[in-house]
């Protein structure tokens, strides 16, 4: 609970030593750079880190996103069609690289037919294409199968959304159970692996589904024809023009064979054991193989995931490696085994032998020559690691808090690599912390411990102040690196008041600083606002310990709900990224807290004045000398700006559009931070360090 007596003592010497008052701009006693964010248009500039990752941005190569792509199939004129799993979308991808989003809008989850963003999927898992370039696809959460055509209109082929089963039947009164692989032959007969019912489907262009191979609720491994084989989890099928099926039998480590009479046999593997050698027939191991392709001499290719390779099968059984090492995930380009995948889920070949990838945990699209060379067609890998060196070399794990000094240089809360680094003059070191290496060690530079920091804040002596989350305390890195803890005990979580070590965190997450030195900390999980003076007491500004809601009031009578990003302005008001309730506080010197923009509770993206506006889970925050608060509005995507008059907009990015693309039409992944750099804003996003600055620059 606030000391409201403290608070009061204390109150006129912050606004004194603490906060400035209007001094004009150009005032003899305000040696601070310029700090008013300037008016659009912005350009979205690479400070340091990695832009890739999951996301669903349309675009050419490196700048496209996908989203844990599941399927991917190819045309006679070499277009990828790709089930872009999570995105619930279908993407389109030129032999150029161009990707384009073809059906389905990305976030929207459903089972909507209709001609492109119109149509909806669920957790798309497979594609296929056919002669006519028509799209088939496995929609496994909808428990059908779709069908697309070349001008993007969707209709659903067979099954009825939402009902599981194992009929047969034509069109809607078949039932499938979580399908996860499609494929159609030269006839246009489509064939779905129906991985829940352990059968494989066939469906006429009529729409007429039966069951080719296998009985439904009847797992095995059981070579046989049609309703004796045996299959354990069926994840993908592909077809030859004769009508020959191939199946990535999953769970049976193998690969499958089904002749047009519905005769199964097991053309490599040995069921049920798992493993990466290379040989013939069943002498061949194979781990959690998930997609199947055919080429026109009868080759098979595997995406053999957990093993993170690619696989091929001669017509005679005899398996090869043909990109990747077993046992080694990664993203790398290459030949052969020094090519590097990450549970691969999807496969394709094309008339010239050439392999496509869904390289599913990468979210990329890969290419294999035959020549076994590896390249990445489009989307760019999450390479989420701890490297110094110039700002391109440079990477980071999931970065939280950012701060700049004075002098021009940011701080950065390197979250999961539980270490603090600082990017100066084009290079990044690792200021304070080991990566990978957590605990509670105080000490010098490398030889102190955290444990996942959260917040970053910097004073004008060049101290750096961390919300050390996991450790429950405020530490201290002065210009020498040495690190001490600044208040709380490591270890020792709770909500005490108190001075240094006897004050207690539960989750102190966000974190800013005034000009006198006095800290504020979001202790997010006691939903309430702390304070810290320079001398390191601490005293609870507003909310109350374990109290959720919404309530504006003064001190303890407020309510907050997992509050996270925290700015101060130079009147020493405090604007509060409250997470849960979607919404941006503020609490004034005296301790009173309204809601200067949103509405708890309903989140959205929509601009506006005061409670119109909507945010989406913010949890980044920075006000500039002009009274503008900036927001990073996480779920949404986007950074948002909010004026003294409480007029809320959008600035960078748009909502739903997610991964990051530089430039003068920005899109952000899931900024998380912010802070002000003279007249430019920095923004911690996904494993990257990027800056928003004025377009004319």
């Amino acid at each position: 609970m606030m000391n409201l007596e403290i608070w009061a003592v204390c109150s006129l010497s912050v606004a004194l030593a603490a906060c400035r008052f209007d001094l004009p701009a150009d005032s003899p006693h305000d040696a601070s750079p310029p700090t008013d964010v300037p008016a659009e248009p912005l350009e979205l500039e690479f400070l340091a880190g990695d832009i890739g990752g999951p996301g669903n941005l349309d675009g050419t190569g490196a700048t496209a996103h996908f989203n844990r792509p599941a399927g991917v199939a190819v045309d006679s004129a070499k277009n990828l069609y790709v089930a872009d799993h999570e995105n619930h979308t279908i993407r389109k991808v030129t032999p150029a690289g161009v990707v384009t989003t073809l059906a389905g809008a990305a976030g929207m989850a459903g089972s909507a037919d209709g001609t492109g963003a119109a149509a909806r999927f669920d957790y798309p898992a497979d594609v296929a294409v056919d002669g006519a370039d028509n799209i088939y696809v496995a929609d496994l959460n909808n428990q059908t199968i779709r069908k697309i055509t070349a001008a993007g209109v969707v209709t659903t082929l067979a099954g009825t959304a939402g009902m599981i089963g194992s009929a047969n039947g034509t069109g809607a009164a078949a039932r499938f159970a979580s399908p996860s692989g499609v494929a159609v032959d030269g006839a246009g007969t489509v064939y779905v692996a129906d991985t829940g019912n352990e059968t494989i489907r066939k469906i006429t262009a009529a729409g007429v589904v039966t069951t080719l191979a296998g009985t439904a609720g009847m797992s095995g491994s059981t070579d046989g024809t049609g309703a004796a084989a045996r299959f354990y989890t069926p994840e993908d099928v592909a077809a030859d023009s004769a009508g020959t099926v191939y199946v990535a039998d999953q769970n049976n480590q193998t690969i499958r064979k089904i002749t047009a009479a519905g005769a199964v046999t097991t053309l490599a593997g040995s069921a049920v054991m798992e493993g990466s050698a290379d040989g013939t027939g069943a002498a061949a191991r194979f781990w959690n193989p998930q997609g199947v392709t055919v080429d026109g001499a009868g080759n098979v290719y595997v995406a053999d995931a957990t093993n993170n390779t690619i696989r091929k099968i001669t017509p005679a059984g005899v398996v090869t490696t043909l990109a990747g090492s077993a046992g080694t995930p990664g993203s790398l380009d290459g030949t052969g085994a020094a090519a590097r995948f990450y549970d691969p889920q999807g496969v394709a070949v094309d008339s010239a032998g050439i392999v496509y990838v869904a390289d599913t945990v990468n979210s990329t699209l890969r290419k294999i020559t035959t020549a076994r060379v590896v390249t990445t067609l489009a989307g760019a890998a999450d390479a989420r690691s701890s490297m110094d060196g110039t700002v391109t070399a440079a990477r980071f794990n999931y970065p939280s808090g950012v701060a700049a000094d004075e002098a021009g240089a940011v701080y950065v809360a390197d979250q999961t690599n539980h270490t603090i680094r600082k990017i100066a003059a084009g290079v990044v070191t690792t200021l304070a912390g080991t990566a990978g290496l957590q605990g509670t060690a105080n000490g010098t530079g490398a030889a102190a411990r955290f444990n996942y920091p959260s917040g970053v804040a910097v004073d004008g002596a060049g101290n750096v102040y961390v919300t050390d989350l996991a450790n429950f305390a405020i530490r201290k890195i002065t210009p020498a690196r040495a690190v001490t803890t600044f208040a709380g005990t490591a270890g020792t979580a709770g909500s005490t008041d108190g001075t240094g070590a006897a004050a207690r965190f539960e989750r102190p997450e966000g974190l800013a600083i005034d000009s006198a030195g006095t800290l504020y900390v979001s202790d997010t999980s006691t939903h309430s606002i702390r304070r810290v003076t320079a001398a390191g007491v601490v005293t609870t500004v507003a909310g109350a310990t374990g109290m959720t809601g919404s309530t504006d009031g003064t001190g303890a009578a407020a309510r907050f709900n997992y509050p996270v990003g925290l700015a101060v302005d130079a009147f020493c008001n405090i604007y509060v990224a409250d997470r849960d309730n979607s919404v941006i506080r503020k609490i004034t010197l005296g301790g009173v807290v309204t809601t200067l923009a949103g509405t708890a509770g309903m989140t959205g993206s929509t601009d506006g004045t005061g409670a119109a506006a909507r945010f989406d889970h913010p949890t980044g925050v920075a006000v500039d000398r002009a009274g503008n608060v900036y927001v990073a509005d996480q779920k949404s995507s986007i950074i948002r700006k909010i004026t003294a008059e409480g007029v809320t907009t959008t600035i960078a990015g748009t909502a739903g559009m997610v991964g990051i693309l530089l430039g003068a039409v920005p899109r952000l992944a899931f900024p998380r931070s912010l802070a002000i750099l003279g007249d430019s804003l920095v923004i911690s996003d996904t494993n990257a360090i990027v800056v928003l600055r004025h377009g004319a620059r």
